[in-house]
């Protein structure tokens, strides 16, 4: 049996033009003479498709865009993943199904038996459990037709959850020829490696073969790598690339010696920040973006990623010199700019910030300068971006990392300001990594903007060691903590600091969150991001 997986980028809500990729997809499959075409987890409605789910016209589109997709299914399967409303409902009205489809009729559903309901996920709040495994004779072949987590219990990996049923021991009894599972897994650090141990498990497990279909594309802060793939209890048979929309052309008729994917974690991190830009400007309609460029590390990199999303005529670059910008940090900007290709334009903002300092100095009278006046060079900052957007039309992209965020190191409405946080998920040494990644081949960020210490340059000789312990520390905590959810205790001793250092680091994590909520949506890339999945009150007494 020949299949084709069809590893594409839908867009949320879009059930018409999601519709109209799914049928290019069998078309193509009916073309090169495929008896299947498999497509990701909830395809047709986009993933996750949250609160539309809700509104009863929106459903009447999936349902009306399914039988346009059966109809296209002439002669040849199909097998689709959306939402579907619950026949017999008992808790919830729908089911996260796979449209099992056949020479234009839709033979049977598949529901999806587990659901995640944890970290960026939420699906109990829509859907019911299904309540068996589906098993599809088709063409001499008993293919065990299963969705993303129905395959993720038996293998151990799950550590936010543990569910009273497994899908894979449920099908063993039936031995499968061929395990078909849609997927919409988002990317995090590594994660491809983590998936083909879960699939490898489940093909030893049932002594047969295991396909993924894995959607790809950005979707707000969430972005999905595809790398779909085909195993056997002997190994890897075939992958698709990353990161992009690709199809994966099955023969399980012919049998290959295993091959051995090469890891390029930095290469994968680096082309999901782009293709989480990309899809996040197309997806909405915009095409530029603007970034204040401060000659330091991060705006360097962002600056970067930028322009291999969108391309360099449609990313500006401001320089917003203050009093405290060094000639170095103003050199290194327009040196990358120039070497980006990309707008740029210096705007000093020493009159402005003369002018409100005149303006509040009755009000301060008797008060030394404090973070008042370093707060004050930001929003000025952050207030030029924002009218460089609203007048010309650029999406500002903010530039703060991780680090800074759980740090507070960050300005409300400063810079802070923005459409999309580019770093917000990205640790201060992920992005000196970034940035040696983005230099493998020839000096794009200038070496000083990565060798010099990290300052924000809001007063005289400042530098972010002045408060702050080195990055490696607070990284390691922030991945002991907000990660891996170790007690302050455990923290300090495993990497031998002193407890009250540790205490302070994660003190500020929480005491931080207030401004967590109020900025941009930022592309998530690791287990636990800030921005979405993982969720703490602002009002709390706890370290």
């Amino acid at each position: 049996m020949r299949i084709l997986v069809a590893q594409i980028n839908p867009t949320i809500a879009d059930v018409a033009g999601n519709c109209a990729r799914i049928i290019q997809a069998i078309q193509r499959g009916r073309q090169q003479g495929v008896d299947l075409v498999l497509l990701p987890e909830l395809a047709l409605s986009g993933y996750p498709p949250e609160d539309f789910l809700l509104l009863p016209h929106f459903m009447a589109s999936v349902e009306e865009h399914l039988q346009k997709i059966a109809q296209a299914a002439e002669g040849i399967a199909a097998i689709v993943g959306l939402p579907r409303y619950n026949p017999n409902r008992l808790e919830k009205s729908l089911y996260n199904s796979a449209a099992l489809i056949h020479d234009q009729k839709i033979v049977d559903f598949a529901d999806k038996i587990l659901l995640p309901t944890y970290d960026v996920f939420d699906e109990r709040r829509y859907f019911e459990p299904g309540e068996q495994v589906k098993i599809w004779d088709f063409k001499g072949h008993k293919l065990g037709v299963t969705i993303c987590e129905d395959l993720w219990q038996h293998s151990g990996f799950l550590q936010s959850t543990y569910y009273r049923r497994d899908p894979v021991l449920e099908m063993k009894g039936e031995k499968p020829t061929c395990v078909l599972n849609l997927s919409a897994s988002p990317y995090s650090f590594g994660r491809f490696q983590t998936r083909f141990k879960v699939f490898s498990h489940v093909a030893h497990s049932l002594d047969c073969p295991v396909i993924i279909c894995n959607q790809v594309g950005g979707n707000d802060s969430l972005i999905f790598d595809g790398y779909s793939f085909y195993l056997n209890p002997q190994g890897l048979q075939q992958y698709a690339k990353g990161f992009v929309e690709e199809d994966l052309w099955i023969d399980l008729n012919q049998k290959k010696e295993p091959l051995h994917p090469e890891s390029h974690v930095l290469q994968d991190l680096y082309q999901a920040l782009v293709l989480g830009i990309r899809d996040y400007f197309k997806k909405l309609g915009f095409k530029k973006a603007c970034l204040g460029l401060s000659g330091g590390i991060d705006s360097a990199v962002v600056a970067c990623l930028a322009v291999d999303a969108l391309g360099p005529q449609n990313v500006l670059a401001v320089a917003m010199p203050s009093r405290y910008s060094s000639s170095e940090s103003s050199r290194d900007a327009e040196k990358l700019a120039n070497k980006l290709g990309i707008l740029y334009r210096e705007m000093p903002i020493e009159k402005p910030f003369e002018s409100y300092l005149t303006l509040l100095q009755p009000a301060f009278e008797g008060k030394e300068p404090d973070i008042t006046e370093e707060n004050l060079q930001a929003r000025i900052r952050g207030m030029l971006l924002m009218a460089l957007s609203n007048k010309l039309g650029y999406i500002v992209l903010s530039t703060g990392n991780k680090s800074e965020m759980a740090m507070g190191y960050s300005t409300l409405y400063g810079d802070m300001c923005g459409g999309l946080s580019v770093l917000g998920d990205i640790t201060k040494q992920q992005v000196y990594a970034l940035a040696h990644y983005i230099n493998r081949r020839e000096e794009v960020i200038p070496h000083h903007t990565i060798q010099r210490p990290p300052s924000a340059e809001l007063r005289p000789d400042q530098k972010d060691s002045d408060s702050l312990p080195d990055y490696a520390i607070v990284d390691q905590v922030l991945q002991a903590y907000v990660e891996e959810h170790e007690a302050p205790e455990q923290i300090a001793e495993k990497l031998h600091l002193d407890l009250k250092l540790v205490q302070d680091l994660i003190k500020r994590i929480h005491a931080n969150e207030y401004k967590r909520r109020q900025a941009p949506p930022s592309l998530r890339v690791s287990e636990k991001a800030f921005s979405v999945g993982r969720r703490f009150p602002i009002v709390q007494r706890w370290i």
